[in-house]
């Protein structure tokens, strides 16, 4: 066992002790206790790895498959401990069923936080409603913030450093505070945890028919969504939203859905739209090592408007134009493919007329154009390259 998580942990638990093991208080004994002995200046990282992989005397291990992976560092009935590696990780947009503090020990970080408001229960574990991010801000090596249960603190974490390490104290359990969502923005809060092996059977099974080209997959979704609830429903237009946009059905499946649910279903388009931006700006991060591109990334993830990305871009880079930055970035990710060019998922079919160096150059004109927006007439040579990037995830950076 870590000698400095042990004093942390006896530290924490004599505070709470004094308060009667208020669960209103633990957010705040446990970020004093890591703000007045910060991990990040007396934990050395490698004597950690070296004394974990070596000394059997180490508290007991869950079996969360949270972090990459996570450690248990000290143990409470009430609370405990963890050291959470990160690789690639991207949180979902979530809430806890706990309270304590994280602590970046090693990393930097995006975290955004969000209220979800006009919330509206369709069972109890689907919610609709509209999610609004607080704030957004940059997490160094060193930074403690609290955590509180339910929907008081709605966040997310984007890991920017390969790895990032947080230090979490945090109790085993607030009654009442689950279930423990998930948020699809703008409109959707899901419990993850929901089991229902019904539905996931059926979309394996739609699996099943999309692998091999079922001619009727379309209209079988249509009569599922005519007879499912809200609930299945969502999950199946969900899972079978990419392939129906590659039939060219999707607009006729969710009319059918829209039809059977009425106002309910207005959010669910945006919603699933954003769902698959950001899941195309994850899978893509998996492939990017650069701290910097890494930070862009998350930014395109989850910062709502051109002028906030700009601001935190100009934060943390004070010495260059940010739009000069965003274009270096660019630049950086265009990449030469089997087809032409792409940048992120904005992609140009390789042209006769045109060089790749050239199409490249004429994706970056044409991403200044967009940024700079001084509303003159989008340049007509450029037209391709603005349409690419209009139906991209880049496209938060057009006015």
């Amino acid at each position: 066992m870590n000698p400095f998580f042990e004093q942390l942990g006896r530290t924490v638990l004599e505070r709470w002790k004094q308060t009667n093991f208020s669960l209103e208080v633990f957010p705040e004994i446990a970020q004093v206790a890591l703000n007045e002995a910060p991990p990040s200046e007396h934990v050395d990282l490698d004597d950690l790895v070296h004394e974990f992989l070596c000394n059997d005397g180490q508290p007991f291990q869950s079996q969360s498959g949270f972090g990459q992976p996570e450690l248990v560092a000290f143990v409470d009935q009430r609370f405990y401990i963890q050291i959470l590696f990160w690789l690639d990780g991207t949180t979902d947009i979530h809430q806890h069923e706990f309270s304590g503090a994280f602590h970046v020990m090693a990393g930097s970080s995006i975290h955004a936080e969000f209220d979800f408001e006009t919330a509206q229960s369709i069972t109890p574990h689907l919610r609709i409603g509209d999610l609004r991010m607080r704030q957004i801000e940059l997490l160094q090596t060193g930074h403690t913030v609290p955590i509180t249960s339910g929907q008081g603190c709605i966040h997310s974490l984007f890991h920017l450093d390969t790895p990032s390490v947080t230090v979490v104290v945090r109790t085993q359990n607030d009654p009442g505070t689950g279930p423990q969502f998930n948020y699809l923005p703008p409109h959707i809060a899901m419990d993850p945890n929901q089991e229902d092996a019904l539905t996931m059977r059926r979309k394996q099974l739609l699996d099943v028919l999309e692998t091999v080209g079922h001619p009727d997959y379309a209209q079988l979704v249509i009569e599922m969504v005519e007879s499912l609830d809200f609930e299945r429903g969502f999950y199946t237009l969900q899972h079978a939203l990419g392939h129906l946009q590659n039939l060219g059905e999707w607009e006729s499946v969710f009319q059918a859905f829209q039809e059977k649910h009425g106002e309910l279903a207005n959010g669910i388009p945006d919603t699933l739209a954003e769902s698959r931006r950001r899941d195309i700006i994850a899978d893509l991060r998996g492939h990017i090592d650069d701290p910097d591109l890494r930070f862009f990334l998350a930014l395109l993830m989850n910062v709502p408007t051109r002028a906030d990305i700009l601001d935190l871009i100009a934060e943390r880079f004070p010495d260059q134009p940010p739009i000069e930055t965003v274009l270096r970035w660019a630049e950086e990710l265009i990449v030469p493919t089997d087809f032409g060019i792409a940048l992120l998922d904005a992609t140009i079919p390789e042209s006769a007329d045109e060089s790749i160096a050239a199409q490249a150059d004429s994706m970056i004109a044409a991403l200044r154009v967009a940024i700079e927006d001084n509303e003159e007439p989008f340049p007509e040579e450029l037209t391709e390259f603005h349409a690419a990037l209009r139906v991209s995830c880049l496209s938060i950076l057009f006015s």
